[in-house]
């Protein structure tokens, strides 16, 4: 599963975020998507390997309400996955 996300990650680019948000209804910033794209880019080895010691809380400043909500249910989502 790992390689999967690597590859994808190594591939994505920013209108990928941007179809995600649409997808789920979400009004993103260019600011928002900037800030995703680039801690995925620079982040997502550290936390696939350690994904208990992600803490949204200290990013939600960084998002609308709205998409601050939103993010914290999706990673609740996929940390339930994990673990």
């Amino acid at each position: 599963m790992n390689n999967i996300i690597t590859k994808y990650v190594s591939i994505m680019k920013k209108e990928d975020i941007i179809n995600f948000a649409n997808k789920n209804n979400l009004k993103v910033t260019n600011s928002e998507v900037d800030f995703i794209y680039t801690f995925i880019k620079n982040n997502f080895e550290h936390y696939l390997k350690n994904p208990e010691s992600f803490d949204i809380t200290q990013y939600k400043n960084r998002f609308s309400p709205e998409n601050y909500e939103f993010l914290v249910n999706l990673v609740n989502k996929y940390k339930r996955m994990i673990f």
